[in-house]
């Protein structure tokens, strides 16, 4: 492997992977930048499921002993191996998912911040003393560690999506057990290795604390049906969710599920529009569309609908397009041929339905699938724009009412992520209310992508009701008991029933 393999090899050597996991396997890992094979991978049987599961699950057992504040330790040690680490881990996440270089360096940025935000989260897992109407009495809920925690990730954050369930799970007394895109496995075990040299320093963490499985669907499927795994966070399509969704519920088990997010856009007549303009492009063209959070659906009211598609179309005809370790370019490749076709299946779709497409070429030949983002304008919402490509594809639409693009913006299956741009505070405050935007993510006067780790990431309907990162999403890695202490000589029953025995 010559040229980008020759950098993916030194960059897997310095971050300390082991040679015979990328080197010795069966599984080929591509750059979608080249389209060239630049690994051969290990990839997990059943036997290695079973043990790495096994493995997580011994060390749950000692790690939920460990006090909180020292689990939080650990965390930040890894917080700190990933700062040393970073420019590799991002120039390692642009080679295998495509990125460009500043999206790269922000996704492990976000690894870096979520370690930040879980240490002093591992000072704060509060529970809460509960009034009680039986005299003597003390009711509080504590919260416990859950147990074995699945992850199931997917190519466009290759990283930080571990991170986001990882370094929460952690500090809540879990164990991890991560089972990786089969297009980007490298990210994965590089990540493995850097959290390896923070257990290192740590000290005492228990073996098999954070476990990988290189493989497909099958080593996904285990990891979902084996009843030792407590929960699963599962980032992928809609499809997937709906394949894993019932066979957790079969036993039982948690879900956390990060699905498909058609996500719209409205731009009102009070609109900054310059500003509107750089959040629309970068949401909709930003990781070549290949986001949960991507826009897909722009409504323009009709006033500024002609201007602000004109200098759409500038945009999306001089933006840089390319392999983002050759030049100044701000759209990447798609990750694959498969992808590609997609794309060109939707855009026919938009046609047959009516609408007028502008952009959406392959740039380039090879083995690699570069192309320009499409602009279509449609005559409604209809055909491919119910549907979620993961291409940078935007469907525009004309708008004449607030509460009837409102009530359009929410007629689609998925609930991710939204905006509107305005300066008027009521059209805002609409947005934001009750009956305004369904989505789990709703944002004024910014673009659908760039959620900060702060705030509980997901969506609502096909987009799966998950949560993960910030906020309290750290409770769906714990269980919560209820406990009342009797501290009196007498035993008074609850709701004033009467059973005396004496």
């Amino acid at each position: 492997m010559a040229g980008i393999g020759e950098e993916v090899g030194r960059l897997l050597d310095t971050l300390g992977v082991d040679r015979a996991a990328w080197t010795d396997g069966s599984m080929p890992a591509l750059s979608p930048l080249t389209g060239e094979q630049v690994a051969a991978v290990r990839v997990a049987d059943a036997a290695d499921v079973d043990w790495a599961i096994g493995q997580a699950g011994a060390a749950f057992r000692v790690w939920r002993t460990v006090p909180a504040p020292r689990r939080g330790e650990l965390v930040r040690l890894l917080g700190e191996e990933l700062r040393a680490a970073k420019d590799d881990l991002a120039k390692l996440v642009t080679i295998e998912a495509g990125k460009v270089p500043s999206e790269g360096a922000g996704e492990v940025q976000e690894m870096i911040d979520i370690c930040d935000f879980a240490v002093g989260l591992s000072r704060q897992l509060y529970g809460l003393t509960i009034a009680t109407e039986r005299p003597g009495h003390r009711m509080m809920e504590v919260w416990h560690p859950l147990g074995v925690v699945g992850v199931i990730s997917a190519f466009n954050f290759p990283v930080a999506v571990w991170a986001w369930n990882a370094a929460l799970a952690l500090v809540c007394g879990n164990s991890v057990v991560w089972k990786p895109s089969e297009k980007t496995p490298l990210t994965a075990l590089a990540t493995q290795a850097i959290f390896r040299r923070a257990a290192a320093r740590f000290g005492d963490a228990p073996e098999g604390l954070s476990q990988v499985l290189i493989g497909g669907r099958d080593a996904g499927e285990a990891l979902v049906d084996d009843r030792r795994v407590a929960l699963v966070s599962a980032t992928g399509s809609t499809r997937m969710g709906r394949a894993v969704a019932p066979r957790l519920a079969q036993r039982f088990a948690r879900a956390i599920l990060e699905l498909g997010g058609n996500n719209g856009a409205i731009v009102a007549p009070s609109a900054d529009l310059d500003l509107a303009l750089r959040g629309v492009a970068f949401g909709a063209m930003g990781t070549a569309g290949q986001r949960c959070t991507t826009t897909r659906r722009l409504f323009l009211h009709d006033s500024i609908y002609d201007g602000f598609v004109a200098r759409l179309k500038a945009a999306y005809t001089s933006v840089g397009i390319g392999n983002p370790l050759e030049g100044d370019v701000l759209v990447g490749p798609l990750i694959d041929r498969a992808a590609h076709e997609a794309m060109q299946q939707a855009l026919q779709a938009a046609v047959t339905a009516g609408g007028v497409v502008h952009g959406g070429e392959r740039v380039g030949e090879g083995a690699s699938f570069y192309v320009r983002p499409a602009l279509v304008e449609m005559p409604g919402q209809v055909g491919p724009v119910l549907e979620e490509t993961f291409a940078p594809i935007l469907y525009v639409m004309r708008y004449y009412d607030l509460d009837a693009v409102i009530d359009l913006h929410n007629d689609v299956a998925a609930g991710l992520s939204s905006a509107i741009f305005t300066t008027d505070m009521r059209e805002a405050e609409r947005f934001l209310a009750a009956s305004g935007s369904d989505c789990g993510i709703a944002n004024v006067n910014l673009g659908t992508s760039g959620a900060e780790i702060g705030g509980a990431f997901g969506g609502e309907k096909e987009t799966g009701g998950g949560r993960e990162s910030g906020s309290d999403a750290w409770r769906q890695y714990m269980r919560r008991a209820t406990n009342t202490v009797n501290y009196s000589d007498a035993l008074p029953l609850a709701q004033g029933v009467s059973f005396d025995v004496s």
